[in-house]
């Protein structure tokens, strides 16, 4: 009789157990702002609200959890006011930088 291995379940991997500090919080998120992809951006900062418990962040920004899960998802598109309301909840800012002559 040949054994098989016993496969171990391992559980999903989620960036937001990851995101610890604020440092570490608030470059995960220049990294999305750095990929340009609006997407990629809102699922960054559902990510890191999801790290600091969206229920706070619901409360923090007055929207209700729901709509934030929405608009924060891969597939949602927030508002320019529920990113400004869910950073400031987080403790950031967006901030504008010249770009590299090389970038522009």
């Amino acid at each position: 009789m040949i054994e098989m291995p016993i496969s171990k379940k391992s559980k999903p991997y989620d960036p937001a157990e990851f995101l610890d500090t604020d440092e570490v919080l608030a470059e995960y998120i220049t990294e999305a702002f750095a990929t340009e992809d609006a997407a990629e951006i809102a699922h960054a900062i559902g990510v890191a609200a999801r790290a600091r418990k969206m229920a706070q962040i619901a409360d923090d920004t007055g929207l209700s959890r729901e709509s934030l899960y929405r608009a924060l998802s891969e597939d949602g598109n927030p508002q320019l006011d529920t990113i400004v309301r869910v950073l400031s909840a987080l403790g950031l800012q967006l901030r504008a930088e010249p770009c590299d002559p090389v970038d522009a």
